[in-house]
Parts: C-alpha cells; sequence; structure tokens
C-alpha cells in the first residue's frame, strides 16, 4: 500500500480532503493531511511571515518525524507550490508528485503572477473570499449540500503566499514521477499553466470535466486517478 500526503489550497484546509482521504483509507492506503500554517483550524495562528517556503518546512518536517519514505505529494491550488517546495526538502522521501489543477509555479514566480483577480478579503495578513463569495462564486457549480458545507469552512489564507515569489532552487531541473490533473472546468490556473508544468517535468497528463475543486464535485475520479498516478 502506498503513503500520501494531500496538501490544500488556499482558503482551505484538511476538511476538502475529507471524501478523497476517506476513499484512499478504504483501500488501504496511509493517508496524511496536514493542515498548513494560518489556515482553517489553525487560522489563530494568521500572522506575519507564512509563506509557501514555511509551509513546505512543516510538510518536508511531518515527513521526517513521522519517518516516512516513498510517499506520494498531492497538491491542489496553492498547494501546489508548497508540494514542489517540499518534495525540493525532502527529495529523498518522495516517491510520487500529483499537481491536482495545481498551480505550480517556477523559480521566482508568485501567484499574483497567474491569478490576477481581487480578492473579496484582503489586509495585511490575509486574503480570501467571504462565504457568500465562496457560496455564489467558487463553488456554485457544486451540489447543493456539498457548496453550503464547504463555505462554511472557507477561512483566509497567508498573504505573503500570494504576494512573495516562490524559492526553488532545484525543484524543476530534478526527475520526478509526476502527473498533472488539469480541470477542465476551472479558469485557474489555467490548461496552458498546467500543460507547462506537465512538459517540464515529463508528467502522465489526466483531466477531468470538472472546476477547480475536484475533490468535492468528483471525489471518486480524482482519489482513483491519485492512486492510480
Amino acid at each position: 500500500m502506498t503513503t500520501f500526503v494531500l496538501l490544500h489550497g488556499a482558503y482551505q484546509g484538511p476538511w476538502i480532503y475529507k471524501t478523497v482521504a476517506e476513499r484512499l483509507r478504504n483501500q488501504g492506503h496511509t493517508v496524511y493531511v496536514p493542515c498548513l500554517d494560518g489556515c482553517a483550524e489553525r487560522a489563530a495562528n494568521l500572522r506575519p511571515g507564512i509563506t509557501t517556503e514555511s509551509h513546505a518546512d512543516e510538510v518536508a518536517s511531518l515527513l521526517f518525524y513521522e519517518d516516512l519514505s516513498d510517499v506520494v505529494l498531492v497538491g491542489t491550488s496553492s498547494g501546489g507550490m508548497v508540494l514542489a517546495a517540499a518534495a525540493e526538502r525532502a527529495r529523498e522521501r518522495v516517491g510520487r508528485v500529483v499537481f491536482a489543477d495545481a498551480l505550480a509555479l517556477q523559480n521566482g514566480e508568485k501567484i499574483r503572477d497567474i491569478v490576477k483577480g481581487p480578492a473579496a478579503v484582503e489586509n495585511d495578513l490575509a486574503i480570501g473570499m467571504t462565504r457568500e463569495d465562496a457560496a455564489g462564486r467558487a463553488f456554485k457549480t457544486l451540489e447543493p449540500q456539498v457548496r453550503e458545507w464547504a463555505a462554511d469552512r472557507i477561512t483566509l489564507h497567508p498573504r505573503a503566499v500570494f504576494y512573495e515569489p516562490v524559492k526553488l532552487d532545484s525543484f524543476w531541473q530534478q526527475k520526478w514521477d509526476a502527473s498533472v490533473i488539469y480541470c477542465k472546468q476551472a479558469p485557474n490556473p489555467g490548461r496552458a499553466h498546467q500543460e507547462r508544468c506537465a512538459n517540464t517535468l515529463n508528467a502522465r497528463w489526466h483531466e477531468i470535466d470538472t472546476g477547480h475543486y475536484p475533490m468535492l464535485s468528483t471525489p471518486d475520479e480524482l482519489a482513483r486517478l491519485i492512486a492510480e498516478g
């Protein structure tokens, strides 16, 4: 069986992978779903200095202290950046990487180079959506019960993750067993961005005809693609 570490994106938390994690565990896999600093149940920790790199340091520490090996790292949305930075830090512990409709920034790029639309909430510490914005825009195509459940759990995301360039000294120069899952109905990060990732890594390419939150809209298909690679 396989060990998976599922990394959530902006405004999210481990909750977003609830159904996918259940599917993988029911198949006998070991699944870790860490909450990134300043997010979801750790929102009270929101403070200056939380970056993609500090998130990645925590994930790399998780792999070390749990003594994990041959791990499959999965990242969605801004979690793709955390995936890359964590994999770079813990190369000997990572067996495969999966970008699930994820941002895959090159060294020196930042989210605001790719996702330029204004946020409903933005201050010196954080950026994000209101519950109403989440329900009426981001999650509007989801089934009503899932939409309301997800909107109830939205939290802000550390601002620096959006505005500070990522630091990736070696990730894109290394060889990885990789796959990219593109969600055809999602405007961001978009097909061209994810094709660049797949081409650079010589990754397997998958498509799901859904929006940016496949773990909520098509959890069975996403779990299958994550497991199969």
